[in-house]
């Protein structure tokens, strides 16, 4: 390709997007250049700390059951508070967490810092998915979310590098970094956030009461449930790069330096390559996208075997990088895909509970399979999970009723919010449970992040 065609290409990726969606933009990236301490706290709690692999397995799990918990909350508050004061709520809390996890050194304290930053941090995501929902037009939100998932790996590709000899000198110092990084990313939302939450109206005349969305109503969506729990698996495998992956290599011998160069692989290949990659997968069939990236993110794992060096181990980060490019932006436009205007929060607060319980059971999961059967046995689960997603996505797309994404929806293309928002909610009132959301007609149908 040549270099016009790739500045055509480049242009054509950041065009007639909001001036909201980028300030968003710019707090994510900020905030992700500063976010190293999840990648290095098992290296830490076991190489520097002198914990076995499970009790560095049981603080990753505690981390994970603080997120099950706010990504739920941080659904319903993003709904009913605004997305704005829960992001800023959420931010200040993790810099808070993150400072204090610099100091602590026994054992409980650990654990209990660590569930606070899972319920600090996890808190934040709902409300950051549903404002860029909020913001950007149906037509725009693929490339919109690969964007803001560019952003995020580009800030871990930077930090990856530089926090590994960060902490090498000193895990405190790095501690403190992240805290004040993620404080600067909250005063960027302080000064440029807008509150996007969408504003109630009132009924049309002589028009039954609209039912409003809520967490029952996202429990009995029988196909956004599904479509969670199969993201709790690849969501299982993927966790492994956190926890799995960095012990493993410490026990090969190599350093917290050389754990940050093999993770910065996996930033650096999605920064390169996740934006002509989403321009590519953009009108594909998004089961067998869902299904092949499910089998290179689980076979990518296993292939971690059969390495015994950096650069073996960074190749094997390469191949799984190449499937969660293809999940993410594909996973993040099917939920705006499904869920209505009105419980946006609430369904992006159950979709980032499939990564928040996998935060919690993988690590347990791990750590155990590591220290009784081996790291062969893991990675060969990774495999297995792989497979077993890869199905369960291509039958539940099967069923997804097949309508051309270039299609309008009138809905989508009303000028009028009031007539707009109470289309909306008289469709969702008569969907069936099963297929609520997938027809809504506030977001236009995707093929189908973070």
């Amino acid at each position: 390709m040549s270099v016009t065609a790739l500045r055509r290409a480049a242009r054509e990726s950041v065009a007639g997007l909001p001036r909201e969606f980028w300030w968003l933009w710019t707090s994510t990236l900020v905030n992700r250049l500063g976010g190293f301490v999840l990648t290095f706290l098992a290296l830490y709690l076991t190489a520097q700390r002198g914990f076995s692999a499970a009790y560095a397995g049981l603080v990753a799990s505690l981390i994970g059951l603080g997120g099950v918990i706010a990504s739920v909350l941080g659904g319903i508050l993003a709904d009913r508070l605004g997305r704005r004061p829960t992001l800023l709520g959420a931010q200040l809390a993790t810099a808070a967490t993150v400072a204090v996890l610099a100091f602590v050194r026994d054992p409980v304290p650990i654990a209990a810092t660590g569930f606070a930053l899972g319920l600090a941090s996890n808190a934040s995501r709902p409300a950051i998915q549903a404002m860029m929902a909020d913001i950007v037009r149906p037509e725009d939100r693929v490339r919109a979310f690969s964007l803001n998932y560019w952003a995020i790996n580009l800030g871990f590709a930077v930090s990856s590098v530089y926090a590994g000899f960060l902490v090498a000198q000193s895990y405190t110092l790095g501690f403190l970094v992240e805290a004040g990084m993620t404080l600067a990313c909250a005063c960027v939302v302080f000064v440029k956030v807008k509150e996007s939450r969408p504003e109630r109206t009132a009924p049309v005349a002589g028009a039954a009461l609209p039912r409003p969305v809520t967490m029952g109503t996202v429990w009995r969506d029988r196909r956004f449930m599904v479509m969670v729990g199969l993201s709790f698996l690849v969501a299982v495998v993927f966790t492994q790069s956190s926890v799995g992956l960095p012990i493993v290599m410490g026990q090969e011998g190599l350093s917290s330096a050389d754990v940050g160069l093999v993770a910065a692989v996996n930033g650096l290949i999605i920064v390169v390559l996740q934006i002509p990659l989403t321009r590519f997968i953009e009108r594909r069939d998004p089961g067998r996208l869902l299904a092949f990236s499910s089998l290179v993110i689980g076979y990518g794992f296993a292939l971690t075997a059969f390495a015994g060096s950096v650069g073996a181990y960074a190749l094997t980060v390469a191949v799984w990088t190449l499937g969660e490019m293809v999940n993410a932006p594909t996973q993040s436009g099917l939920v705006a895909r499904l869920a209505p205007a009105e419980g946006r929060g609430r369904y992006q607060g159950v979709y980032t509970l499939s990564w928040s319980a996998a935060a919690l059971v993988a690590p347990l999961a791990g750590g155990w399979v590591l220290d009784s059967a081996g790291a062969g046995w893991l990675w060969a689960g990774c495999a297995a999970l792989g497979t077993v997603t890869a199905v369960g996505y291509w039958l539940l797309m099967r069923g997804l009723p097949d309508r051309d994404p270039a299609a309008p929806v009138a809905a989508a293309t009303s000028t009028d919010p009031a007539q707009s928002q109470n289309a909306r909610t008289q469709d969702a009132r008569t969907q069936d449970a099963d297929t609520q959301g997938a027809e809504t007609r506030n977001t236009r149908p995707r093929n189908v992040t973070a």
